[in-house]
């Protein structure tokens, strides 16, 4: 592994942390178009929209990288309300988080989009790029993630099968189709679910 893709990583992490702003308004958890992002100059969305930025760059740089998607399934242990479970419904618990590949070390995690999140919902919220709270978590979201979350899968463009309807930006969220019809996950009056999470002993 070679020092300059170390610092190219670290600096695509930076860059992302530190332009970028979480959009409270996102519906779900964006849509990870990157194209739209940097046509348009609006580098705000949710997990999936910074995340996926931050595997573009990577990508751009000649490292391999890829958007892990997921749901929490626990607590945050470390002390992050906004970045775990408050009760055993996981409903809304979908997140969206990125690796990229090192040679000797595999696939490293970077998680961007929870240190905006912590910014924007610990505490009163809006924190700085240098409060410690901000500093602290931005340093353990960078190399390593907390095991309160559950990968399902790192596909884009997903044609369901026996679907009519269009591709799916990815695949996070239960999805359903009445009469050939595709039922908007995101709307809870179209598309009622829940999603239950508890700790088993063994």
């Amino acid at each position: 592994m070679s020092t300059r893709r170390v610092i190219v990583l670290g600096a695509s992490f930076v860059w992302i942390v530190e332009n970028t702003v979480r959009n409270p308004k996102t519906p779900g958890c964006g849509l990870g178009d990157i194209s739209f992002m940097l046509t348009s100059g609006d580098l705000s969305g949710k997990c999936a929209d910074l995340n996926a930025l931050f595997v573009g760059l990577s990508r751009a740089a000649g490292l391999p990288a890829r958007d892990v998607y997921g749901i929490r399934v626990a607590p945050s242990r470390f002390g992050y309300k906004s970045l775990g479970l408050k009760s055993e419904d996981a409903t809304g618990a979908q997140h969206c988080r990125s690796e990229v590949w090192l040679s000797g070390f595999g696939w490293v995690p970077a998680d961007a989009a929870d240190v905006r999140k912590v910014m924007l919902q610990e505490g009163e919220g809006h924190l700085g790029l240098k409060d410690p709270k901000v500093v602290d978590v931005r340093a353990k979201l960078f190399g390593a993630w907390e095991g309160n979350w559950v990968g399902y899968n790192y596909a884009h463009d997903v044609d369901l099968p026996g679907s009519d309807g269009p591709e799916l930006p990815y695949l996070m969220y239960p999805q359903a189709e009445i009469d050939g019809k595709r039922r908007d996950y995101l709307d809870a009056k179209d598309f009622t679910y829940q999603i239950t999470a508890r700790e088993l002993s063994a």
